[in-house]
């Protein structure tokens, strides 16, 4: 047997898993040569050998880690959307847990639809659930991309194509594999300070990465970052604390209200990943990571004459006081106090019968101002793999692995109140936690066999088990409690974030089992052809099978066609299915408290809600691959019908009869909740697009020179919706992502210097604030650039300078029309901005590598 066929077949043990082959010693010259010739082969989207993504019959972006380094961002999920124009990220201000774990979202779909693998492994998910998720995202539960640091990756593949029939549940959109660093020596370390135009969100930030031998035939490859940030603020003063501030009240802070990225404290990530060859073809491995990090983000202003169940409870016609007498169960005393001018704190009423009476209490005593809680918490996210694979005779090779991910977000509600205890209640809370768990069992083989075809035909196959667990902890009793005050009106739970009862904690847990069959056949030289069949059964709802034909067909040396057709779904996660909270958010510019509810709560399903199902999807791709005179082209297009979507529905306005079915349910705060909200499968979409990629590289101005241009072209259509998912909602769906993206590169390098620019196309979208139908508008087109300049003071020592956005593109200005203010709320910007809403950053770094 050939030696080309025997390390043909070590390939395909090694892309069983999805990954790639370690570098168990130090390279010699020769191995350094074949290492560069193979550097735009990607293992993900085909159980055969690692292919080149030209031969792939699917569409794939291969991100090194060069380009990772250069881009400037030390944030992943940034680093993502600056390279690949179907990824979108949007800052999410205000949004309770979103601000804690950022939703990212391919090619239109939520975070949750695309399938996330390190290694080639499947990755757990975060234990957040954005609530407030920007529309597309409102009830996603996706993996937490930004833990993975750019130090530890050795490149990153994305595919562009629905693949839940060879890796099952979320990989409609597509899937990104990320392959960590396995080099046995060298290593670098970077140093990294940069902060906004604006002055403010400074970032210092210390990674690296080292390689060592791990005896002879292993390696040992350990990464990390660290990093803080401070918060940055696009913000002025709202109107009514203005008006506070004017008439005399001199316990309004001079900024009520931020909008801003939030403030991130000790984010600190370790990853590592080994490898040993134990003789005979075969090797086992391990890789994990440990990350944590503090983060606290702004809410909502408290108006201290209006704020329902702690300020007023008749939208500050008069104040909400409590009798301290009455709380021991003598007869009421006070005396009500309406609000007739513009601080309440100098009316003669309110001094006479609250300032100066010890038995009664308004909360304008302790908190004069108004307040601002802020929300925060501490996310751990720990993960570790082990596995061993190899060839069992020339033909047939295996991999088995086990894998256990965990994600633990423990919330901190900071400068708020339980209103319901009275002067007695602490300003901060802590609300509890939730913690997301997850085990992974596979076993994978992939058999050769001759069948008189081109190539030898490819037959994979496997099993998989998954066990998923989500965990909800009992806040302290003081973020849940129904205190003394509560018959008097005053509202139950820490505001804007009320703890979870004990009634509400618990562990909800489900398992699940996959075989699948995977065939690949090269028929001629120039004529590839895929299929793969899987079938998956779940505890909870029953099984689904799914399928996938592929083709590749090379018309010449430098032309081919591709394309695909699939079926795939997404289970809705267990946190989905069971997760129920109190949360305060804006309904058409008013403050108001909803309860998101579990969709088999009797009062949801009264509501319209059911039993939650999978989403099913059927996707089209078609595409080309070609070269002209050294331009390397790629064009696909793709359509993806999704069925019975999982997401948030629509806050729905409660009856008096809702909240007693409410009470009795459990439910904290019930009296001052206006709405509620639940999971439901209730609308269908179609999304389609075309992806064009080109790349050119030449010798120009004495050095050498890299030119990419990558466009997307992406709509979303919402074929079904009931009244449960509302018209905004639908508005959301389909508009809030620029329907155009492109994005334009020019990578130039001499012997000291190299300069790196990216020219960054957004179309038109909808700008949203405070997730308002009335607060959005149709905002423009904008470009902005990044531009890196690095010099090489040695061999191993550079110092880089760059900016992000270096022309400082604002996004669209808040412009709600001649009769409603534009600072209404305090906001500058609609943050549905596309390329963020904080202008300008620059930033200096020196790398040194050995």
């Amino acid at each position: 047997m050939s030696s080309t066929f025997k390390i043909a077949t070590l390939a395909l043990a090694v892309n069983i898993a999805l990954g790639t082959a370690p570098s168990f010693a130090a390279e010699n010259d020769a191995d350094k040569v074949k290492k560069e010739n193979i550097e735009r082969i990607a293992v993900v989207g085909s159980r055969g050998a690692p292919r080149s993504v030209d031969d792939s019959p699917v569409p794939i972006d291969l991100i090194g880690s060069e380009e990772l380094e250069r881009s400037g961002n030390t944030d992943m999920l940034e680093l993502l959307k600056g390279t690949v124009p179907s990824f979108n990220v949007q800052s999410n201000p205000i949004s309770d847990a979103a601000s804690l774990v950022k939703p990212a979202n391919l090619r239109g779909l939520s975070s949750d639809s695309t399938l996330i693998l390190v290694n080639g492994k499947r990755r757990h998910r975060a234990s957040v659930i954005a609530l407030l998720g920007g529309g597309i995202n409102d009830g996603a539960q996706g993996p937490d991309i930004s833990v993975i640091p750019s130090s530890a990756l050795k490149q990153v593949e994305v595919l562009r194509d629905g693949a839940a029939a060879q890796y099952g549940s979320d990989a409609i959109a597509g899937v990104m594999n990320f392959v960590l660093k396995d080099d046995a020596d060298g290593g670098s370390l970077t140093v990294r300070h940069g902060s906004y135009y604006e002055g403010d969100g400074d970032s210092t930030e210390v990674s690296g990465n080292i390689g060592m031998a791990l005896t002879d035939d292993g390696f040992a490859n350990i990464s990390f970052q660290y990093k803080n940030a401070d918060a940055t603020s696009r913000s002025e003063q709202r109107p009514d604390a203005q008006g506070f501030i004017d008439a005399g009240n001199t316990d309004v802070e001079a900024l009520t209200q931020v909008w801003g990225s939030p403030e991130v404290n000790d984010d600190i990530t370790i990853f590592g990943n080994f490898g040993l060859d134990i003789g005979n073809d075969r090797e086992i491995y391990m890789f994990g990571n440990f990350s944590e990090r503090d983060v606290r983000g702004g809410f909502y202003y408290r108006n201290p004459h209006n704020r329902g169940g702690v300020y007023s409870n008749d939208d500050g016609a008069s104040l909400l006081i409590g009798d301290l007498a009455q709380t021991q169960g003598a007869e009421r005393t006070c005396q009500p106090v309406a609000v007739t001018t513009g601080n309440v704190l100098t009316q003669p009423d309110y001094i006479a019968n609250v300032a100066n009476n010890d038995n009664c209490f308004a909360f304008n005593e302790l908190a004069p101002g108004g307040f601002t809680p802020n929300f925060g918490g501490n996310i751990v996210d720990t993960s570790l793999t082990m596995g061993t694979r190899g060839q069992i005779d020339d033909t047939l090779s295996y991999d088995v692995s086990g894998s256990v991910g965990r994600n633990e977000s423990s919330y901190v509600i900071y400068n708020t109140l339980n209103a319901s205890l009275g002067p007695e209640t602490p300003r901060d809370f802590n609300p509890g936690s939730h913690v997301q768990l997850e085990k992974f069992f596979n076993v994978d083989l992939v058999k050769e066999l001759e069948v008189g075809l081109e190539l030898p035909l490819i037959i994979a196959g496997g099993y998989e088990y998954h066990q998923e667990t989500f965990e909800v902890t009992a806040g302290d009793t003081e973020s849940f409690t129904a205190g003394p005050y509560t018959d008097q009106g005053f509202s139950i739970g820490s505001n804007g974030f009320p703890g979870f009862k004990p009634s509400s904690a618990g562990s909800f847990s489900r398992q699940n089992y996959a075989l699948y069959l995977d065939v690949e056949a090269q028929y001629t030289e120039n004529f590839l052809m895929g299929y793969a069949l899987r079938f998956e059964d779940y505890s909870t709802f029953g099984n689904t099978t799914n399928y996938k034909v592929t083709a590749q067909y090379n018309v010449t040396d430098d032309f081919s066609l591709r394309g695909s057709v699939s079926s795939g779904f997404r289970a809705p996660t267990v946190g989905q299915a069971n997760y129920s909270n109190v949360q305060t958010s804006l309904d058409d510019g008013i403050l108001v408290d909803s309860a998101l509810l579990a969709a088999s709560n009797p009062v949801a399903q009264q509501l319209g809600a059911t039993e939650l199902s999978p989403e099913e999807s059927e996707s089209v791709s078609l595409g080309a691959v070609w070269e002209i005179e050294g331009i390397h082209f790629t064009l696909d297009y793709y359509n993806i019908e999704v069925t019975d979507r999982v997401s948030q529905s629509a806050k729905v306005n409660l009856t008096s009869e809702d909240k007693v079915k409410l009470k009795a349910d459990g439910v904290p705060n019930v009296d001052s909740i206006q709405q509620v909200s639940f999971f439901t499968n209730d609308f269908d979409t179609t999304t389609q697009g075309v992806d064009f990629v080109a790349n050119y590289s030449t010798s120009l101005l004495n050095g050498d020179t890299t030119f990419g241009l990558a466009y997307n072209w992406n709509e979303t259509t919402v074929d079904r919706f009931s009244a449960v998912t509302g018209d905004f909602k639908v508005s959301r769906l389909e508009n809030d992502l620029p329907n155009h993206r492109a994005t334009f590169t020019w990578s130039q390098s001499w012997d000291e210097v190299s300069m790196f620019t990216r020219v960054n196309y957004y179309g038109q979208y909808q700008g949203v604030h405070a997730d308002s139908s009335g607060l959005s508008k149709d905002a423009d087109a904008a470009v902005t650039v990044d531009l890196e300049v690095s010099y090489h003071i040695m061999d191993d020592f550079k110092v880089s300078v760059g900016a992000q956005n270096l022309l400082d593109q604002d996004a669209e200005a808040l412009d709600f029309g001649p009769d409603t203010p534009n600072n209404l709320l305090g906001g500058k910007y609609y943050e549905t901005s596309p390329f963020g809403f904080n202008g300008g950053f620059y930033y200096v770094k020196a790398t040194y590598k050995f």
